[in-house]
């Protein structure tokens, strides 16, 4: 079955209603949550394949939280696809108003490689309980897990209701080509850019989850061992191939030499003496991505790891130190184990200096200062972030996920995952028992005039 042949069953099938029923939203998403669960050990597996993950941290950054999100789904779908009823004005007595969250219709899911089974679950999950049809698009360089997605959903549903497309740039143009009623993108932000583009030529709302130089900010209040232990956590997760990781650090003069030894203190500590050899380090996605990283390392600045391993793709966690942002690896998003350390005098020098360039996806601030984290809370402009933690924002449903600016638009997860693939219909029901006549010509400005300007204040 070709795309174009897919996509127009999934609009015909979405036209029939069968998606509407909560009950078959609720039906869905437990065979969903059932295959995860029975296929958990397969999905370790291709994790292993594509990105050399752990099965720890497979279940603990992928499974697992996508076990969570349909959990959650599965909970709170029938509350939120009710209608739900608000104030009337006086003016428009005697009505009920009330708002309707509604399925798009035909969505389109593209997911990206570096967690390839989170960021094609998660939102697949939203979708289905928003009651859509979707076409789902796993990366192509996550091989093993695009096609275990594909078998996967191929076994659950029909393809008029879900489909698994695979391929690469070939496939991604033919499907950007089609109409859908929605998309959803996660990715870098140059795709992003053309998913835009093409969304335009046929007004298709979209969700664009992007990345950027997420920064990690340590003022000189910080605890600075237990800030050390966290960055080194989320920064090198998944080998630093993680949107939100801490892309840099920025950290007070005073203090930085003393979070750069922690730094290099808490990687050995995690790691080993010898990451390359640790069976629970990853690697990166592809040559392509190996060979752009170790451009960015300067060797002069580097006072932990810079080692690598053409054959398994592996690249230990490197620390940077001295930098500048004038050095290649503040150029571009990093999304690799290469952690630089920049220093600041003044805290308040960091609003101007931040607010010039794009806007990240997640900031973070390690502090003991409450006023400052207030102050910063309010001032920096971000998707979203932690204080004294890193990454761990985007691990919960309570919480929408998302950027600003550059770092992209939209938000999901939990109930802002259910809205992002709906729309919010507002709605009047009228009565007939009564007619106001004030509103009909001809205007009987002295009969209703004062009224009217009672009813409309």
């Amino acid at each position: 079955m070709n795309i174009q042949e897919i996509v127009e069953r999934q609009r015909r099938f979405f036209r029939t209603g069968a998606t509407l029923p909560v009950s078959f939203r609720l039906a869905m998403l437990k065979k969903l949550r059932d295959a995860v669960d029975r296929y958990e050990e397969e999905i370790g597996a291709a994790l292993a394949a594509d990105l050399g993950k752990s099965g720890y941290e497979s279940f603990m950054c992928e499974t697992g939280l996508v076990q969570g999100e349909i959990s959650w789904m599965l909970r709170h779908t029938g509350r939120l696809a009710k209608e739900h009823t608000v104030p009337t004005p006086l003016a428009q007595f005697a009505a009920r108003s009330f708002r309707k969250f509604s399925p798009y219709g035909n969505v389109l899911i593209m997911s990206p490689w570096n967690y390839p089974l989170l960021l094609t679950l998660d939102p697949l999950a939203d979708a289905i309980a928003a009651g859509n049809t979707a076409v789902v698009k796993p990366s192509a360089y996550a091989p093993a897990t695009s096609a275990l997605l594909a078998k996967m959903v191929g076994e659950l549903f029909p393809p008029e209701y879900v489909a698994v497309v695979t391929g690469g740039r070939e496939e991604n143009a033919a499907l950007l080509e089609e109409k859908f009623d929605f998309i959803f993108f996660t990715g870098s932000q140059s795709v992003g850019r053309e998913v835009l583009r093409h969304a335009a030529e046929h007004l298709t709302p979209t969700a664009l989850e992007l990345g950027g130089k997420s920064p990690c900010i340590v003022d000189e209040t910080a605890k600075l061992a237990l800030a050390a232990r966290r960055i080194v956590f989320g920064k090198y997760l998944n080998c630093g191939q993680t949107c939100v990781a801490p892309d840099y650090i920025l950290c007070h003069r005073d203090v930085k030499d003393r979070l750069v030894e922690l730094i290099c203190k808490e990687v050995r500590r995690q790691y080993g003496e010898d990451p390359l050899q640790n069976p629970d380090y990853g690697r990166i996605v592809n040559e392509k991505h190996f060979n752009r990283l170790l451009g960015l390392i300067d060797p002069a600045k580097t006072v932990l790891g810079g080692q690598s391993s053409p054959d398994t793709l592996q690249i230990a966690p490197t620390v940077l130190d001295g930098v500048t942002e004038s050095d290649p690896v503040m150029g571009e998003e990093i999304f690799g184990p290469i952690l630089p350390v920049l220093t600041f005098d003044r805290f308040e020098e960091l609003y101007d200096r931040l607010s010039g360039g794009p806007k990240p996806l997640a900031l973070y601030l390690f502090s003991q200062n409450r006023p400052r984290v207030k102050e910063a809370a309010a001032r920096f402009q971000f998707g979203g972030g932690c204080v004294n933690d890193v990454v761990i924002h985007l691990a919960t449903s309570a919480m929408g996920f998302g950027g600003v600016g550059e770092s992209g638009m939209g938000a999901y997860h939990g109930r802002a995952g259910f809205e992002a693939f709906s729309h919010c219909k507002s709605v009047v029901d009228k009565k007939t028992w009564m007619d106001l006549p004030m509103r009909y010509q001809p205007y009987r400005k002295k009969l209703y005039g004062g009224l009217l300007h009672m009813f409309l204040r």
